[in-house]
């Protein structure tokens, strides 16, 4: 898991990061919300180390990431995956080079056992024919896609993902927000979003963190926040008509369930 102690980040006067304390949880869809400025990117990259933090701490399994030397760091990164917002590949290299690249910069093994690798990447998230084509010959999903093989080709333990869905059509926000969450349980991956896209939230979010003017203003499961009383996470989550009426049927649906009854009895 990753833990947040108290992070606190400033450029000059400005405090962005106004002492945030998080867990994200490994096996678990860890979603980062709130609207520009909220501090959610500043956040992100003080996480993965590409901004120190003034104060506090951010703990990678207890181990404290922000206390380390840059070879110790460069342990840690080695078990990160990225997976940008416009998927950030390389337009000279094959979709089979590009996910090959953290191999090259990190792994070891033999050509015959790189490529092996790649190929599995490329089979589970439905890539198969792609390895030989250059990233303008495919579409935006399948750049995703392809971003998502690199992110995981080193068996990452920790997966970072910067608005997965940024650029694309629904259907197909659907699926990469599926695949997401199928390769985070499947391999206990803690998964870290930051996202502007509701049905992330709504159907992912089995941990969502929302900022509010570089404070943790609410936190909670995509279960719980229909159910919400906070009302700046209402203004930014249900803020047209039709998801207002998404929300009502949703409590419907979940009021069905007698431990849902029970907890709302409780106040819980």
């Amino acid at each position: 898991m990753i833990e947040l102690q108290d992070i606190r980040k400033s450029f000059g006067d400005k405090e962005i990061l106004k002492g945030v304390s998080a867990v994200m949880e490994s096996g678990k869809v860890n979603l980062i919300i709130g609207s520009s400025g909220s501090g959610k990117t500043v956040m992100m990259k003080c996480i993965v180390g590409l901004m120190d933090v003034n104060s506090g701490k951010i703990l990678y399994d207890q181990e404290d990431f922000t206390g380390m030397d840059i070879r110790e760091k460069m342990i840690i990164r080695q078990k990160i995956g990225m997976l940008f917002q416009g998927s950030a590949l390389f337009d000279s290299m094959t979709v089979e080079q590009n996910v090959m690249f953290p191999l090259d910069m990190f792994g070891t093994g033999n050509l015959r056992d790189k490529k092996k690798r790649v190929q599995e990447c490329l089979d589970r998230v439905n890539l198969t024919d792609a390895a030989r084509k250059f990233p303008a010959e495919i579409s935006g999903g399948m750049k995703k896609r392809v971003g998502i093989a690199r992110a995981i080709v080193l068996n990452p333990k920790y997966l970072f993902c910067d608005e997965p869905n940024s650029g694309l059509d629904p259907q197909t926000s659907l699926l990469i927000d599926k695949l997401i969450k199928e390769l985070t349980v499947e391999y206990n991956i803690t998964t870290v979003i930051n996202t502007h896209d509701m049905n992330t939230v709504m159907e992912s979010g089995d941990h969502i963190i929302y900022m509010y003017q570089g404070v943790k203003q609410w936190e909670g499961s995509n279960k719980e926040i229909v159910f919400s009383k906070d009302q700046k996470l209402n203004d930014f989550i249900f803020a047209s008509e039709f998801l207002r009426d998404a929300k009502e049927m949703r409590q419907m649906e979940m009021f069905q369930d007698n431990s849902w009854k029970d907890k709302l009895k409780k106040g819980e």
